[in-house]
């Protein structure tokens, strides 16, 4: 089967399930679509994703890791690029945004990073193949909300600080689907918010990306109604193991095999791999599929 091949069976795959009202609308799909698929399980949710540093850093990148060739990026998302301070109940917060910050988003997606990283990770245009500019790019096509902010840990304060931050913004657009990605480390910011009774209600689905996993999700609110997680993960990651995020995974669908999670493991891909690599369309739009 050839690479379109592959991506339309990928496509029906993700969409086996129940309808959404409305689809974001396609953004480079061709340039960002999943290079090959070695292999898809569990009717779809378990997929493997060939991943090659030849052909995916430095055939993607002008500059390898630093900037991505210009054909995969659209500048239009500066017209409503934002670096703010918000008022919330935790205090001032910075965040930077693109798209409607100011009410009546169609959905949310907030990005938590990782260990060392700030609120500019998330916006940045050029690195991470550009994976980060098409997402701003199918928020603000989509009349979406995209934010990244600072936080000051990744512990209790980071999480009051973020729950705080999705209750300002879910104030503002009630009607709007909200989910959280967290990179690497602020993938135990994911977790908290599960426990977060203020957040959890506030939250539409999980991606957790090159990141942790916590038995406690099992005793949360989210847990109980089904929050869709997704898990993107490098074959190769040094610093959480797959063998353990791929065990947790299991554990979820152990629970019942309707419960809506999936795993696209990257072969041969490291840490930062599945934020490079991550279909942001396919994942949001099943995401944003199943109902509240």
């Amino acid at each position: 089967m050839n690479k379109l091949g592959f991506l339309a069976a990928l496509i029906i795959i993700f969409f086996c399930g129940p309808a959404s009202a409305a689809q974001i609308a396609p953004y480079k799909d061709s340039l960002f679509a999943y290079p090959e698929i070695l292999k898809t399980g569990d009717n779809g949710d378990y997929v493997v994703i060939n991943y090659n540093e030849m052909r995916d850093i430095n055939g993607r990148d002008q500059i390898p890791e630093r900037r991505v060739k210009q054909t995969y990026l659209s500048m239009q998302p500066k017209r409503t690029q934002k670096d703010l301070t918000v008022t919330t109940d935790a205090g001032a917060m910075k965040v930077m945004t693109v798209g409607k910050a100011t009410g009546g988003a169609s959905f949310i997606v907030i990005y938590l990073h990782g260990q060392g990283g700030n609120r500019q990770q998330g916006m940045n245009d050029y690195t991470f193949g550009g994976n980060f500019n098409r997402l701003k790019n199918l928020l603000n096509e989509n009349d979406g909300l995209y934010l990244s902010p600072d936080f000051s840990d990744f512990g209790e304060k980071g999480a009051n600080e973020i729950s705080s931050l999705i209750s300002y913004f879910k104030a503002q657009s009630p009607r709007a689907k909200l989910i959280v990605a967290c990179g690497s480390m602020g993938g135990q910011l994911c977790w908290r918010l599960t426990n977060d009774t203020a957040a959890s209600k506030n939250i539409s689905g999980l991606i957790l990306l090159g990141s942790l996993w916590d038995d406690e999700f099992f005793s949360s609110a989210a847990f109980k109604r089904r929050l869709p997680v997704f898990f993107g993960h490098g074959s190769r990651d040094p610093v959480f193991s797959i063998s353990n995020q791929e065990a947790f995974y299991r554990k979820i669908r152990a629970q019942g095999s309707a419960y809506p999670v999936k795993f696209h493991r990257f072969e041969s891909g490291n840490h930062g791999t599945p934020i490079r690599m991550t279909d942001w369309r396919l994942v949001l739009n099943w995401m944003l599929s199943i109902p509240s």
